[in-house]
C-alpha cells in the first residue's frame, strides 16, 4: 500500500484549494500545507498542457529549500476555450461571460501536476474535455450569484449547480475537472516512493 511506502516522506501540497486538500485527505495521503506566491504569468506563445506544464513548474520554483526525504506537489489547472486559456474571473461580470462562452459547445480542462524532490523534477499533465449543452442567461446568471465562482478556472465548478444542470458528458477524468487528476497522482507517488 501507498500509505506504507510513504511513512518516511513529507508530501508538501503547495495549493491553497479545498478540493485539491480534500482529495488528499479521501486518499488517505498526509500532506502539509505550504503555500507560497509566485506571480502567475506565462508567455504568451504556449498552448493548452504548455502553459500548465509552465504554471506548475514556476510554482515550484519558489521551494529552493526542499529536504532528501520530501516530495513537493504543485498543480496549476486552466479551462481552455476558443484557443485560449481561461483563468480565474475577477467580477461578476466576467464570471458570467466565461460561462456564456462555454455554453453549447465542447471545452478542455486542463491540469498538470509537478513533483519535485531534492533530487529531480516530473512534471505529468491530464486533458478532460467537458460538453455543455446551451444554457439560458437566467441559469448563468443565478449560477454565477448563488455560488460566487471566482476562485474556479473558466468561472464553474463541475461539482456544483451549473455541472448538475448543464454538463451532458465528459471524456476523461472527472476529479480532473474538479482540480486534479487524483489517479496520476497517486500512481506516480507510489513510483517515486518505491524507486
Amino acid at each position: 500500500m501507498l500509505q506504507d511506502s510513504l511513512k518516511n516522506i513529507e508530501i508538501i501540497l503547495a495549493s491553497g484549494s479545498p478540493r485539491r486538500h480534500k482529495f488528499f485527505e479521501e486518499l488517505e495521503i498526509p500532506v502539509t500545507i505550504d503555500v507560497r506566491p509566485v506571480d502567475e504569468v506565462f508567455p504568451e506563445s504556449l498552448k493548452k498542457k504548455e502553459i500548465t506544464d509552465y504554471l506548475a513548474k514556476l510554482k515550484a520554483s519558489a521551494f529552493k529549500d526542499l529536504k532528501e526525504n520530501q516530495v513537493l506537489i504543485t498543480s496549476d489547472t486552466i479551462v481552455y476555450n476558443d484557443g485560449k486559456a481561461m483563468g480565474k474571473p475577477n467580477s461578476r461580470e466576467e464570471a458570467i461571460q466565461m460561462i456564456e462562452s462555454l455554453s453549447g459547445k465542447a471545452h478542455e480542462v486542463i491540469t498538470s501536476v509537478c513533483f519535485t524532490t531534492s533530487e529531480k523534477q516530473l512534471v505529468l499533465n491530464n486533458t478532460t474535455k467537458v460538453f455543455f449543452s446551451e444554457l439560458e442567461k437566467e441559469e448563468i446568471q443565478f449560477y454565477v450569484d448563488k455560488y460566487k465562482p471566482y476562485d474556479k478556472a473558466g468561472g464553474y465548478a463541475i461539482q456544483e449547480w451549473i455541472g448538475l444542470i448543464g454538463i451532458e458528458k465528459i471524456e476523461g477524468s472527472y476529479f480532473n475537472v474538479v482540480g486534479l487528476p487524483t489517479h496520476l497522482v497517486y500512481r506516480t507517488l507510489k513510483k517515486l516512493a518505491n524507486s
